[in-house]
């Protein structure tokens, strides 16, 4: 050992790393990280160089590198294969911060219409403004039986969830203006989700304009004596129905302890008579 060189202990060098000591015990066994010098009674010592070898091997496992990888890494590469291995890492590491970004508005959106939903009061409506939105559509499920209904919607939300288009909003169901003035308030004509993009092919397109919006708590089986409210209003208010419903699904069986305290906003475009 050069008495030059600042050696330091197994448990130095831990402390140094902010690691356990049988961390480094592991590295040697396996070949990864051997001390700068063992003495004669089988002590270890690290020297300073080492700690930016042991800080590569942390950023590399950090990047999702097993320390097999690391280790034919550390030992074998060129600069020219360090700078394409790192390339590739960054590009895998930029795909995963875009992912987790998702996932945060995800999470946003969700408590977002959670909040919304146990603030209203599902006794009143209100008639409000609404621009454009875009959604989505899943294939027809106009006059499907139920398991058909079932297949098409977990197909659906498979599809959104691999195309990265789930961003938090609720998952949606649209009636046809000719089935709510039909009271066919149970035969859904597409799945939606509405998504900030407007440059998807194919995207169905919610018109702007003035919508009756309301809510309704409970199972869908009873939503028809939300719509027949909501009908009596409108006719109160001196409004009509001149378009589609969109009904979302705010607060369903991962947010809520059974179909009693399931929530569905309820959001149809109208006119004034």
């Amino acid at each position: 050992m050069g008495s030059t060189q600042k050696l330091f202990s197994t448990g130095e060098f831990a402390y140094l790393c902010g690691v356990k000591k049988q961390t480094l015990f592991h590295y040697d066994d396996i070949g990864l990280l051997n001390p700068a010098y063992k003495n004669e009674n089988g002590y270890r010592y690290y020297s300073v160089q080492q700690a930016e070898i042991f800080s590569v091997i942390e950023m590399l496992k950090e990047i999702g590198m097993s320390l097999a990888e690391i280790k034919d890494f550390l030992h074998f590469q060129t600069p020219e294969e360090t700078i394409a291995l790192l390339t590739e890492k960054e590009a895998m590491m930029e795909k995963k911060i875009e992912n987790m970004k998702r996932t945060q508005q995800m999470i946003q959106n969700k408590k977002k219409h959670i909040a919304e939903a146990l603030q209203f009061n599902f006794d009143c409506f209100s008639i409000e403004k609404m621009g454009i939105e875009y959604f989505v559509l899943s294939e027809s499920t106009l006059n499907c039986s139920d398991k058909e209904f079932s297949s098409s919607i977990m197909s659906f939300i498979k599809y959104t969830k691999e195309e990265e288009l789930d961003t938090g909003y609720p998952i949606g169901g649209l009636i046809r203006q000719e089935q709510v003035e039909n009271e066919d308030y149970l035969n859904y004509s597409h799945a939606y989700m509405r998504v900030d993009r407007s440059d998807l092919p194919n995207l169905f397109i919610k018109k702007a304009g003035k919508y009756v919006v309301g809510y309704h708590k409970g199972s869908y089986v009873t939503i028809h004596e939300t719509y027949k409210k909501m009908k009596t209003y409108l006719h109160t208010e001196g409004y009509r129905i001149c378009g589609d419903s969109f009904e979302e699904y705010v607060i369903d069986g991962a947010s809520a302890g059974g179909e009693n305290n399931y929530v569905t906003k309820i959001m149809i475009l109208v006119e004034e008579k």
